[in-house]
């Protein structure tokens, strides 16, 4: 496992960490034994971060984390996000009152007296251009609720504008080989002003694992399946926002760049790693196995010049015309 600075926190975090979304909820099928028994596994491969939030499962993820934290010895960072309890995302509910509210709810969870660091759960755009949202952070910060806060978003806008708040420490959002936008300005932004940035929805929700097919199927629960058009959230946490039958056969012209041995899954998080603004890439996991194979990305070799021009030229022939614009 390879280790990164993460921005002006002073923390040196895994480059591949983990996402404890799909533990809590919205993933299908999923049990306890199997969430920590992938917990552990990341503990033992050298992942020293987990990425997790108050809405997954209700809080149960937390919970998986707090017990983690109680089964093992060695020291390791909780990023928590809130926000998305709202009923209706709108700036009014970004209340002292919710805010803290929320903070509340995520140290119970997690047992703690303090919350290494909390982002701001992708919330509207208008809520970047309304300072006073960012000043109660800093008073929960002062309070001893909250060592550092930073903000997880949808769209390269939000980010540029969230990193001219000074305190603002992390930014996560969606990079992986069919999102390519942040690469083009933020990413040079972020280095500029030291602020650590996580890639989420590393795997576009499983499409850069190679395994899906015309025939896959998908549980009701799974977002893969219910959130195809945006019907519950934003259409860009599925698959990136790219649809189904591009996005696979953008897959299909992946797969020809693989040396032999690699899977897609740790090509695709390696290609993650090529970017040094990037502080951590953090997939999910469900199991020990599917942690191993993250894993495995980190050490993988640097990915050749001509690899990295023909992702790009799928992404600019197959994906840009479609999404590009979005976010």
């Amino acid at each position: 496992m390879q280790y990164r600075d993460f921005g002006r926190t002073g923390w040196t975090v895994s480059d591949i960490s983990f996402g404890a979304w799909a533990i809590g909820s919205a993933w299908g099928s999923v049990n306890d034994d199997d969430s920590m028994a992938a917990l552990h596994k990341s503990l033992d491969v050298g992942i020293n971060l987990f990425d997790t939030a108050d809405v997954y499962g209700d809080g149960h993820s937390e919970q998986l984390i707090a017990r983690l934290r109680k089964e093992r010895r060695e020291p390791f960072y909780v990023i928590t996000k809130a926000g998305r309890r709202l009923p209706q995302q709108t700036v009014a509910g970004y209340t002292r009152e919710n805010l803290t509210l929320w903070i509340e709810r995520s140290l119970k969870n997690l047992d703690v007296e303090t919350l290494d660091l909390v982002q701001l759960h992708c919330p509207p755009t208008d809520l970047y251009y309304h300072a006073e949202v960012f000043g109660i952070l800093d008073d929960l910060v002062q309070a001893g609720k909250i060592r550092y806060y930073g903000v997880s978003v949808e769209r390269v806008e939000e980010a540029l504008k969230a990193i001219e708040y000074p305190n603002v420490q992390s930014v996560q959002i969606i990079f992986n080989m069919m999102r390519l936008r942040p690469s083009e300005l933020f990413f040079s932004e972020a280095k500029r002003r030291k602020v650590g940035i996580l890639a989420r929805v590393p795997l576009a929700s499983g499409m850069l694992t190679g395994k899906m097919s015309k025939q896959t199927q998908f549980a009701a629960d799974d977002h893969r399946n219910f959130n195809r058009h945006g019907e519950a959230f934003d259409v860009g946490e599925t698959f990136s926002g790219v649809d189904y039958e591009t996005a696979l056969a953008a897959v299909e012209r992946y797969k020809a760049l693989l040396p032999a041995g690699v899977t897609l899954a740790a090509y695709a998080l390696r290609w993650i790693l090529m970017f040094d603004a990037v502080s951590c890439a953090i997939p999910g996991a469900k199991n020990p196995a599917q942690v191993e194979s993250n894993a495995a990305a980190s050490d993988l070799p640097p990915l050749t010049p001509e690899a990295m021009t023909e992702v790009q030229r799928v992404y600019d022939e197959l994906i840009r015309p479609l999404i590009h614009h979005r976010w």
